[in-house]
């Protein structure tokens, strides 16, 4: 029987190394020494006695044995051979009592090669065994710029918290955000149990994972659990069972499936056009036999204490003016993400709500999960560079803007001092500071940006402004609803007296129209259809007016003829504050070609400073705790995929 086994097994073997040779692929088990030789290595590190995840043993420590097994380590020698016999021996004591004796294996990069026990190996990988037990010598190589050897540094320090091995990921970052996931501190050494309670998780996810061609995909199951994460929190999925998760798996596939693809999120940079091939007849009949479309708001904060909940109040206002008894709008304010946000959204729903607009990056998580529960329902987030097919986003390309107020800081600074405070440091905020810091240089070489952050600790802002002198300052961009403060937009300060020069203007009551619109008349699916199954972001900027600037009647003709002007060219495209050459701190030269321009992309994730700004992107430790929990989900700095443009 065991010879039957053998025969099973040398079948197996002879499909793989088929498939390999078809598609151009090596077909024997991978060389440790092979790789070695062309690998510059740290130490060697002994492990000791380890349970080494099967699907992770893909090769041979020497070249010995590589010809007699498959990639997949089926034997390729034939039954008749000394080699068979003992491959059956083994398949036989594996049958009756099973093989219990270790392996001798090397780690490299997290992957297992055989010194000691390829057939056991072999015979194991027949029957399918999860794990096998190993004497292991850690080969650690050397750091270097490489995506594949960051990630495994950051393996080796969660290895060493946790001598968890059967996890893997594709992006840096990712075994950080898993230890905060299951809840964590970063340093945190792991409990018996908690290691055990994760691999129980991780196994019965992988298994609903794979039933559904997950091991097919260019992502790996931990990867993929992440995500799930995401949607199902770690408590909420450890309760579940294997079909459980397979259910909730299945409903969110497009949220996995997306992080197969090179380009992950599929920027909107214009608006599409209003339908005007109905008559005006047409129309109206339209408009009267419609139902009327209810449209929900979810604000984190009220429209009293908040300034940006106030600004997206207006857009609602606005949105029920243009289009009339066409909508209905409903509103829930004072929402926490983690405390109510599912059931406030859940509750515009069940009044009948089809679109919901979530209008704080934080809200986020239960904008997804309730996507996911109703797919149904239209549900966007204002927040920026996020890759939920599931969840539209939408923001403002507010950089134009800054742009411009940053040449009449550059313009009006007659010290060359301008101050600017930024709040967090979160995708386009980066890009904010520098557009204003190139706007600023344009019209004053000399012009220094002294920046500063409300999220920093121990920041007295106003502090260094007096002390070093600086009066043309650029801070928060709307006015407080409460009143209590005049220090907004660009302004100057002398002896305690303001005077404003201009200010942004966030729009977003023509945001809400053109996307209420576009559902009304059926450009939301034809958005649907040019993205695929990409993440939708909603990127519109001065030429929409989403974004502009408002100046002040005490502005120098001058310098308003050249805003009006500046502005002009960006709204036609004519015109793009990172077209050229661009420097950073220190000299470094970012883009180096006269006639070529930022990327969308690149400038979202920018997380560089201009060489004519004084100040750094604050490091996350040194941020107020009420910052951490949106820079975590927003913050620059992180490995991203490309956007693509529609």
């Amino acid at each position: 029987m065991s010879m039957d086994e053998y025969r099973k097994a040398l079948k197996m073997g002879q499909k793989n190394f088929r498939a390999c040779v078809s598609k151009g692929r090596y077909p024997y088990l991978q060389v440790l020494d092979d790789i070695l030789e062309h690998t510059d290595t740290e130490s060697m590190v002994p492990l000791g006695l380890v349970d080494i995840p099967m699907e992770l043993i893909v090769g041979t420590k020497t070249a010995g044995r590589t010809s007699a097994f498959a990639s997949n380590f089926m034997p390729l020698l034939g039954e008749k051979t000394e080699f068979a016999m003992k491959w059956a021996t083994l398949c036989e004591a594996q049958e009756t009592e099973g093989i219990r004796d270790p392996i001798v294996a090397f780690e490299f990069m997290n992957r297992f090669y055989v010194q000691e026990g390829n057939k056991r190996v072999s015979v194991l990988k027949y029957f399918g065994a999860a794990r096998v037990p190993g004497t292991v010598t850690r080969i650690i190589p050397k750091r270097a710029d490489t995506k594949e050897n960051r990630i495994y540094y950051e393996f080796l320090d969660f290895y060493t918290l946790t001598q968890i091995n059967f996890l893997w990921f594709t992006e840096e970052g990712r075994f950080a955000e898993l230890v905060a996931a299951v809840g964590k501190a970063p340093g945190e050494r792991w409990t018996l149990e908690e290691k055990r309670r994760l691999a129980s998780v991780y196994l019965r996810f992988r298994e609903a994972y794979n039933a559904r061609g997950g091991d097919r995909l260019s992502i790996t199951a931990g990867d993929a659990l992440l995500a799930f994460l995401k949607v199902h929190p770690y408590a909420e999925t450890a309760e579940m069972s294997t079909s459980g998760i397979h259910d909730a798996l299945g409903k969110m596939w497009d949220e996995i499936a997306v992080l197969t693809r090179p380009s992950a999120i599929e920027l909107s940079m214009e608006p599409r056009p209003y339908r005007d091939d109905l008559s005006s007849i047409a129309k109206r009949l339209l408009q009267h036999s419609a139902p009327k479309l209810k449209v929900g708001f979810v604000h984190e904060k009220d429209a009293v204490t908040s300034s940006w909940t106030y600004g997206h109040e207006l857009g609602r206002s606005e949105l029920e003016e243009t289009l009339g008894d066409r909508v209905e709008t409903l509103c829930i304010d004072g929402v926490e993400a983690s405390v109510n946000g599912e059931a406030a959204i859940r509750e515009l729903i069940e009044k009948g709500c089809e679109v919901v607009f979530t209008t704080t990056p934080k809200l986020m998580a239960p904008a997804l999960k309730m996507a996911i529960a109703h797919p149904d329902v239209k549900i966007l987030n204002c927040s920026l560079n996020m890759t939920h097919p599931s969840v539209r986003t939408y923001y403002g390309r507010i950089h134009e803007v800054k742009f411009l107020i940053g040449a009449i800081a550059g313009a009006l600074a007659d010290d060359n001092k301008i101050g600017y405070v930024a709040t967090y440091p979160t995708y386009g905020m980066t890009a904010a500071i520098n557009a204003f810091a190139l706007g600023a240089k344009m019209v004053n070489p000399r012009a220094k940006i002294h920046l500063l952050w409300t999220a920093q600790k121990q920041t007295d802002i106003d502090k260094y402004f007096y002390e070093n002198g600086v009066s043309i300052i650029s801070t928060h961009d709307i006015r407080d609803p409460r009143g209590d403060s005049a220090k907004f937009g660009l302004y100057h300060v002398k002896d305690g007296d303001i005077q404003h020069y201009a200010m942004p203007f966030w729009n977003w009551g023509e945001f809400y129209v053109r996307i209420v619109r576009s559902i009304l008349d059926g450009a939301w699916r034809q958005d649907e259809d040019a993205a695929g199954s990409g993440a939708i972001n909603y990127w519109w900027g001065m030429s929409t007016g989403v974004v502009d600037v408002i100046t002040s009647r005490t502005l120098p003709i001058g310098t308003k003829r050249l805003v009006d002007l500046l502005r002009e060219t960006i709204c036609r495209r004519d015109f793009d504050p990172f077209r050229g050459v661009l420097y950073a701190q220190g000299g470094v030269c970012v883009q180096p070609e006269e006639h070529e321009a930022l990327t969308p992309k690149q400038i979202i994730t920018m997380d560089w400073l201009a060489e004519n700004v004084i100040g750094e992107i604050p490091p996350f430790d040194t941020l107020i705790d009420a910052a951490k929990p949106l820079v975590t989900l927003q913050g620059v700095g992180k490995a991203e995929k490309p956007a693509k443009i529609l």
